[in-house]
């Protein structure tokens, strides 16, 4: 993912010290019921759409956002199944970030889905049984957007 410009203004004074940051993920529906994926340009694996918002912007603004920017696909998003706080992350120039992330499920409405900017490699709709290899962290969100179901975790440290 593109590194916003407020992000970059943050680390020129914080350097390379964790930042706590927002981050949203979009699991994108058609009709059919198969699910929208992007094939990122940095790592080369198949992932499911997400980003940063910007100062300001909404989640489900940001979740419909970098859906049209990553794949040109239009979509609304219609609930949020997921809120993780996931483990810090560090990037190869030394960059430390832990995202809260708000995952939606969202509903395709319009668009051909194309690469539509230079973080994906490629983009495509997969039927559930012939998903692409995808790390924990999508198939996860892909499995909670598909149910209704309320996701409770576990506190690892006691209150």
């Amino acid at each position: 993912m593109a590194t916003p410009d407020f992000i970059r203004t943050l680390r020129a004074f914080a350097g390379n010290q964790l930042l706590w940051l927002p981050g949203v993920t979009a699991i994108v529906f058609d009709d059919a019921g198969r699910v929208l994926l992007g094939r990122r340009s940095d790592t080369r694996a198949w992932a499911v759409i997400g980003g940063i918002p910007e100062p300001g912007e909404q989640p489900a603004a940001c979740a419909v956002r970098e859906v049209f920017e990553e794949t040109a696909v239009h979509c609304v998003a219609e609930r949020v199944v997921l809120v993780q706080a996931l483990d810090p992350l560090t990037y190869d120039n030394g960059d430390v970030c832990q995202f809260m992330d708000i995952t939606f499920r969202c509903r395709a409405v319009g668009g051909e889905a194309r690469v539509n900017d230079d973080e994906s490699l490629d983009v495509g709709w997969f039927a559930l049984d012939a998903l692409p290899e995808l790390n924990e962290f999508g198939l996860f969100r892909i499995k909670q957007a598909m149910s209704d179901a309320p996701t409770w975790f576990e506190p690892t440290t006691s209150l």
